[in-house]
């Protein structure tokens, strides 16, 4: 072998060499992105939805909203029964405040719930895409090996509009976007 082809194979080999190491750090980052992914979405699986805590938080604020909107309702009434001093249907109006107010609070507890649960079963559906994307298995294949019935997850693709919906995993100031 002459010496120029000694010195391309040499400058081959290190180019080589330098490609295959780049290539094994790309694959090792892909392979702790792919681990972390996978714990993320096995997590959700689990528990999907709010907490207990999350979901006290939101039933608390949304019942004490509407607590103060009924109790300056209710001395709105007594202010004026003590501007006018007559207390004519003052009992009645006290009633209807207590009644509407049960209302309300009973109609805002159920949408409460409605959306927990909805909640609950969007993060489990797109944690099942995003595990079914990873593995590159079909998310009902996959919801049915879980034990997840496969006919709720598309009922839920059927009732919730298409928004493009992606889910982003924040990894400081850059995220990893997988869209789904």
């Amino acid at each position: 072998m002459s010496r120029a082809s000694n010195q391309t194979a040499q400058d081959t080999d290190q180019e080589r060499a330098a490609i295959d190491a780049t290539n094994a750090q790309l694959l090792a980052r892909q392979a702790g992105v792919g681990n972390t992914a996978i714990d993320g979405f096995q997590k959700i699986l689990a528990n999907p939805g709010f907490t207990q805590a999350q979901q006290a938080a939101i039933t608390g604020a949304t019942q004490g909203s509407l607590g103060s909107a009924f109790d300056a309702l209710s001395q709105r009434a007594t202010n004026r029964v003590a501007r006018t001093n007559n207390s004519a249907g003052f009992s009645d109006t006290l009633d209807q405040l207590a009644r509407t107010q049960g209302q309300q609070q009973a109609g805002a507890a159920q949408q409460n719930q409605i959306a927990f649960a909805n909640n609950a079963q969007q993060q489990q559906s797109q944690a099942l895409s995003g595990l079914s994307g990873l593995f590159g298995i079909d998310a009902n294949l996959l919801s049915r090996t879980l034990g997840i019935p496969a006919q709720l997850l598309d009922a839920r693709a059927r009732v919730t509009p298409n928004t493009g919906s992606s889910l982003k995993l924040g990894f400081g100031p850059v995220g990893l976007n997988l869209g789904f």
